[in-house]
């Protein structure tokens, strides 16, 4: 098996031992991502502005693997106070289409630099 390490200067740099994602074969898989700014790797406030950060983010890591939002198949969404998910649920369908990729919600006590919302995905590549 091949894993070839992705990286872009367009979402914020790993700030510990992994990679932004890992593409093996036609499947990529995507670190979670939080509201940082790439440029000022400070937080986004309030959390519908790291929810869009959040998806910036994403988006350009899977561009920097040669695909797009809409060739992911799955995402997992952090949540330190489900109160959020509606919202969440909102944002997201401003940055994907139908159909959109299969999702799960978990709520945690805490996420990396205090982030309200943390995404991580797999897309594959056709």
């Amino acid at each position: 098996m091949t894993k070839e390490p992705i990286e872009t200067k367009k979402a914020p740099q790993a700030i510990g031992t992994y990679s932004q994602a890992i593409r093996t074969g036609d499947t990529v898989y995507l670190s979670g991502q939080i509201g940082l700014d790439p440029e000022t790797m400070q937080m986004a406030e309030g959390i519908e502005a790291q929810a869009h950060r959040v998806f910036q983010n994403l988006r350009a890591v899977a561009e920097a693997a040669g695909g797009r939002l809409d060739d992911m198949v799955k995402l997992t969404v952090y949540l330190t106070d489900l109160v959020h998910f509606a919202r969440i649920n909102e944002i997201m369908a401003g940055y994907f289409s139908r159909p959109y990729p299969a999702r799960a919600a978990v709520g945690v006590a805490g996420l990396p630099r205090n982030a309200m919302v943390e995404i991580e995905a797999v897309m594959v590549l056709s």
